[in-house]
Parts: structure tokens; sequence; C-alpha cells
């Protein structure tokens, strides 16, 4: 089985952006390196949201990305610079990812809000707009998964 993690940050105003980017930056290298990190991919989508797809072997594996390095830094200041935070798992069989359109289907059926401390008003029942889907960006793993065994 594949753990599929997805989430979706809107940042509540430019004035984060700065910050935001270092960060982002700083945990998509370390994703690519992580042990157990299959695929993934970023989605930049309009009024500074973005989607994040990450594919891995386990969530254990997940868990050990997201407790540690720079993901770990930079959790705690989004609760400051979002007004709109969800994340969504599951688990499939395959390592094929799925379209962003899936995403946002599970995202809105099975997704829950983070905690935030200036939510909007269409944070906690995730009634925001649908993706814009064309501008993914793929993550790749550093190293190959037969390397990170």
């Amino acid at each position: 089985m594949v753990f599929v993690s997805i989430t979706r940050l809107r940042i509540r105003a430019w004035r984060f952006m700065p910050g935001f980017t270092v960060d982002a930056l700083r945990t998509r290298a370390q994703v690519s390196r992580a042990e157990g990190f299959l695929t993934g991919s970023l989605l930049p989508d309009r009024q500074r949201t973005f989607w994040t797809m990450t594919l891995w072997r386990s969530q254990a594996d997940m868990r050990n990305y997201i407790t540690s390095g720079s993901h770990l830094k930079a959790m705690p200041r989004l609760m400051n610079w979002c007004d709109e935070a969800s994340i969504v798992h599951w688990e499939q069989e395959d390592a094929v990812a799925p379209d962003w359109t899936e995403a946002d289907r599970r995202m809105r059926a099975e997704g829950r809000p983070s905690k935030l401390r200036h939510p909007s008003a269409r944070h906690l029942d995730l009634s925001y707009a649908a993706p814009r889907t064309d501008r993914a960006a793929p993550i790749v793993p550093r190293y190959p998964p037969a390397r990170r065994a």
C-alpha cells in the first residue's frame, strides 16, 4: 500500500510570502531526500494558495519527514501565516499519483482543517474555490526509491 498526503495552504497576506517561500524551498529539498518518499507534486493555485501532494511507502515514513528538519521548523509559522489550511490522507494500491481533481474531491469529502490563529470564513467548511490544476510541478526523489529502500 502507498500512503498519499495532500495539503492545501492559503497564505493570508503578501507580507508572509517571503518567509513562506524560503520555508517551502527548504521543505521541498527535505522531502526529495526523505526516506520512503516516492513522488509528489506542488500546485500553486490562485490567491496565494498552494497544494502539495506526496506519496510515501508508509505513513511512518511521512510522519518521520513532518516531525523533523525544515518541515518541523516551518509548521508553527503556518498557524499565523495561513487563513486556510487543510489536509487529507489515504492509502491506495499503487504509486501512481492521483490527479488534482481527485485530490480536491478527497479534500472536500475526507479532509480536515488545520488549527490556525486567523482562519477565514471558508476555513472550517472547506468551501474554497476549485483549484486551478494546470500549473503543477513535480517533486521528484533525489535518490531512486531502490537506493532509499
